[in-house]
């Protein structure tokens, strides 16, 4: 019997469906499922609002253009 055997993978299920019965299984898949919506749902919000010092000069400081008018 291999690791990649169908029976032993029809075994391991159903051990882990006796253990921890199907309405915790889906339980838990819906807690993973919403967690992953939400650090989508994060990841989005974040491209969409870019740090406020993004593209944005210090007062008083000159820029690399104004430090060296060659470039």
């Amino acid at each position: 019997m291999g690791f990649g055997s169908i029976w032993h993978w029809v075994i391991v299920l159903v051990i882990v469906l006796l253990l921890f019965g199907s309405g915790k299984i889906s339980n838990i898949m819906g807690d993973v499922a919403k967690g992953i919506k939400s650090f989508k749902k994060g990841m989005k919000d974040e491209d969409d609002n870019p740090p406020p010092s993004a593209g944005k000069t210090i007062e008083g400081q000159a820029t690399a253009k104004e430090k060296d008018p060659v470039a």
